[in-house]
């Protein structure tokens, strides 16, 4: 009797024990995968370009980075306003809605270095991640793989710690593709990083 009831409990508990294990993507438990994504972050990390110099970005208003030519050449029709009660550091709003496809642009000033989004802690499987340079600054390209292209973020190392990130949005549903918003946002990022150099 005790034999008998011992067998299926073995057998289900085997059953969960494989499941636990899988990841659903053809067979590949989330550590191995993890492992290989860490590895290609990491190469990725030694690709970026070095700083040619430090930009401290710390205290900066992001509204203050651009001025009227600068709007003009990202087509922005409004006022910069402040985002209210940002998570991630001072956050300037920036809107082009006078002619479609309308799209809105998002300046911040995060205090966290650029490697943080490739091995660190604001690293997300979700995103895809690639590296490029802004001025020849290190930087990287960060957005959604999959799905309506609706956005994409610029991140530029300017100082050690200190992340210029630009993000440019879609507000008319389908009215970019995603490279069209890397564009934009890179854009904006290089118009803000030749506002610091000239600062500096």
């Amino acid at each position: 009797m005790r034999t008998a009831s011992i067998k299926p409990l073995a057998a289900v508990v085997a059953v969960l024990g494989v499941a636990g294990c899988s990841s659903g993507d053809e067979g590949t438990a989330y550590p191995a995968q993890a492992s290989v994504s860490s590895a290609s972050q990491q190469a990725m990390a030694s690709q970026l370009p070095p700083r040619p110099a430090e930009l401290p970005i710390a205290g900066t208003d992001p509204c203050e980075l651009l001025g009227q030519a600068q709007f003009d050449a990202l087509k922005v029709t409004s006022v910069p306003r402040k985002a209210a009660d940002p998570p991630d550091g001072p956050t300037c709003v920036l809107d082009a809605n006078q002619t479609e496809p309308f799209h809105a642009f998002h300046l911040r000033v995060v205090g966290a270095d650029l490697q943080e989004w490739l091995i660190g802690a604001r690293r997300k499987n979700s995103m895809t991640t690639t590296p490029t340079s802004v001025e020849g600054y290190p930087a990287l390209a960060n957005y959604r793989a999959s799905g309506t292209p609706s956005d994409c973020e610029v991140l530029v190392g300017v100082a050690k710690g200190q992340t210029l990130a630009s993000q440019a949005f879609a507000i008319t549903a389908g009215g970019f593709s995603r490279p069209q918003l890397c564009e934009l946002a890179s854009k904006a990022a290089g118009l803000a990083v030749q506002d610091l150099k000239v600062r500096s």
